[in-house]
């Protein structure tokens, strides 16, 4: 990618964060942003077809950065939930967008796209014989959503409540109870 493209989109990228963080997503416009960036409208509209588009390719770097510590992982031999301490680490880091973003369209958006992602890493990550281990086996579908639906749920429940438990320990009591499921 052009590096003017990249710092325009880094611009408003992080126009559009900031604004959510003070106004909340439903009330952040096009014009909001492009005003925050010091773009103009058709700029924007070359980079972006809306502000959902926008909130959803903002989301393709934690993508990117939760699939790259997967392969690490998996390199080193860990397997399939090397998504789940980046992910900690990350909502924690966030803390103010999270809050900003509850009950928004934005927070749909978000959701949405967090939890497609992360089926997509757990699907990847487990082993192709994960269901092979005979007829009781769940099938590998019902594996890959029945982890991301547990995860956004404590995902979401440490983030309401404020993230003080660290990511770390976080991370270790859902890789202990997600394993504990998962066929060996």
């Amino acid at each position: 990618m052009d590096r003017r493209v990249a710092r325009t989109r880094a611009l408003l990228q992080h126009a559009h964060l900031s604004l959510i963080v003070e106004k909340g997503y439903d009330a952040v416009t096009v014009e909001d942003i492009c005003a925050r960036a010091d773009v103009g409208r058709s700029t924007f509209y070359a980079h972006y077809t809306g502000k959902e588009d926008m909130h959803r390719r903002g989301l393709e770097a934690l993508r990117a950065e939760l699939a790259a510590h997967g392969a690490q992982l998996a390199s080193a031999g860990a397997p399939g939930l090397a998504f789940s301490l980046p992910m900690f680490e990350h909502a924690r880091a966030h803390l103010d967008l999270y809050r900003a973003l509850v009950g928004s369209r934005g927070g749909t958006i978000a959701v949405d796209s967090i939890r497609q992602m992360l089926c997509d890493l757990v699907r990847a990550g487990l082993p192709s014989g994960a269901t092979e281990a005979g007829a009781a086996a769940p099938p590998r579908e019902f594996l890959v959503q029945h982890l991301v639906g547990a995860y956004l749920a404590v995902l979401t429940w440490w983030l309401d409540g404020g993230a003080t438990i660290p990511p770390r320990e976080m991370d270790a009591m859902f890789q202990r109870l997600a394993r504990e499921g998962l066929p060996t």
